[in-house]
């Protein structure tokens, strides 16, 4: 810890790999921060290969500036060039943070970092940058082990040929639903249960698409009902809903949100709203001055990956103003 870094970056998604990139062009010595052992772990584990990544997400135009200069591609592609331009950082990957504390050296301000295996960290400016999707959130009744495999978090796993039962009411819950029911094939189906009978957090251009496939059935719905317990049948995924039917899956997916990592915010001193949202300035930073929020974690409904870069972008141009004077 004898070194004291400029900027500490907590993750490296898209926004730290921004504010770590936007960092080195104005000089600032900067360390990002890991816990995974890559970066972009979120497009990893959520983005089946080959998997479209569009820089206007959803048509939602984000205008970008400073260094990097982000395309259109697909999963492998976004990888390959986030490798490429992190490569002169300083990445310390399998470095899962646990705390953010206040010091002081000389007079200076700053924080240590400390690791779960006790390795330290100090900057004089931190961005935090790591997003809910790490801890999915999960139902409140049980998951039998026996029919485990079944049941997913993300939709790496599904075949062509299963019939498939997506759970939830947010974007991530229709975009699965909407690419599985395109690609199904030999039989498979994807049926969308929601516990409401509308979908009210959903953007314009998901309602649209649903709309057009559900009409075409290519994708049947359960609105309006939730699900009380999940059974083995055989191998397969016995769901019972709460108006007493009862169907069998291949394959159950929950796209049902993530936590906020209340915790980690906790031990940072950081205050956060009753949803676990940080509170935060129109420049992004908490409630611990020159401690900055970055990406899914900062937003109500998630972001897109422009959005995410630009975010890191402002914030070190606050942070590089701050240092000149």
């Amino acid at each position: 810890m004898s070194k004291i870094y400029d900027v500490a970056v907590v993750g490296c998604g898209p926004a730290g790999i921004s504010a770590a990139i936007e960092s080195q062009a104005h000089n600032l010595s900067v360390i990002a921060l890991e816990k995974g052992d890559s970066h972009n772990m979120s497009i990893r584990k959520f983005y089946k290969e080959g998997k479209r990544v569009d820089k206007d997400y959803k048509g939602q135009v984000v205008q970008l500036e400073g260094k990097i200069d982000f395309k259109d591609g697909n999963r492998e592609s976004t990888l390959a060039f986030f490798d490429e331009i992190l490569s002169p950082i300083e990445v310390n990957y399998q470095s899962d943070v646990e705390s953010v504390t206040s010091s002081s050296d000389n007079g200076n301000e700053g924080f240590i970092l400390t690791t779960t295996d006790n390795r330290s960290y100090k900057a004089r400016f931190v961005i935090i940058c790591i997003g809910k999707m790490g801890q999915p959130n999960k139902p409140s009744y049980a998951l039998p082990p026996t029919i485990r495999k079944c049941i997913n978090f993300n939709a790496n796993d599904a075949q062509q040929n299963e019939k498939i039962l997506v759970v939830g009411g947010g974007n991530s819950a229709v975009e699965y639903a909407c690419d599985l029911a395109q690609n199904a094939a030999n039989g498979g189906s994807v049926t969308l249960n929601y516990r409401r009978s509308e979908f009210t957090r959903i953007n314009d251009i998901n309602a649209t698409q649903l709309q057009a496939l559900t009409q075409g059935g290519k994708i049947l719905t359960k609105l309006g009902i939730d699900i009380t317990e999940l059974s083995d049948n055989n191998g397969k995924v016995g769901v019972h809903f709460s108006d007493g039917s009862k169907e069998s899956f291949d394959r159950v997916i929950y796209a049902i949100g993530g936590a906020s990592p209340i915790d980690f915010l906790k031990k940072c001193s950081i205050a956060a709203d009753e949803k676990g949202v940080p509170l935060c300035s129109p420049l992004w930073e908490s409630s611990v001055k020159n401690i900055f929020v970055a990406g899914d974690i900062a937003l109500k409904n998630g972001g897109s990956i422009a959005a995410a870069i630009k975010y890191g972008y402002d914030i070190v141009q606050e942070i590089a103003q701050r240092v000149k004077h």
